[in-house]
This record gives structure tokens, sequence and C-alpha cells, in this order.
């Protein structure tokens, strides 16, 4: 498909068609890289810490959030003057 390039304030874009964001669940972000000579456009990989927020509220409200390891001093805590 052949498409012009269109000005957007300072900037310039292309209009993507609604049946091609569809067709990929794209909706709000895509990752946008160069590869060779042409501009690539992917969805967005999930987050690395994604759903850790809901995972550890969920552990916390079972009660299995106790310390593993218990707690423990570094070298020099008994120098230490508080």
């Amino acid at each position: 498909m052949k498409t012009t390039i269109r000005k957007m304030g300072n900037s310039q874009g292309v209009l993507i068609p609604k049946p091609f964001l569809t067709q990929l669940g794209l909706e709000n972000e895509v990752e946008m890289n160069i590869e060779d000579d042409a501009i690539v456009l992917r969805r967005p990989r999930d987050s690395a810490r994604k759903g850790w927020a809901e995972a550890s509220k969920l552990i916390a409200k079972s009660g299995e959030d106790s310390l593993v390891l218990g707690e423990f001093g570094n070298d020099g805590d008994a120098e230490l003057e508080w």
C-alpha cells in the first residue's frame, strides 16, 4: 500500500488504516525501529515486571510474605552509633 507523508505539527507522519491496527492488535503504542531501509512498527513487548504489583498484593494478603532469610546485618554494624 502506498500512502503519503503528512505534516503533523513539527513532525511528519503517516496514517495507519484501522483494519491494519485491528489485525495486529495495536491500540495506543507501538515499538518503532529502523531495520535496513525500513521503518518497522511492532506490538509493544510486555514490561519485564508486568503483574508484579498484583502478585505481591496477593502474596501479602495470603500471609506468605515473611522474610525468607530473616534479618541479618552487615559487616561493621556493631560499630555504628544511633
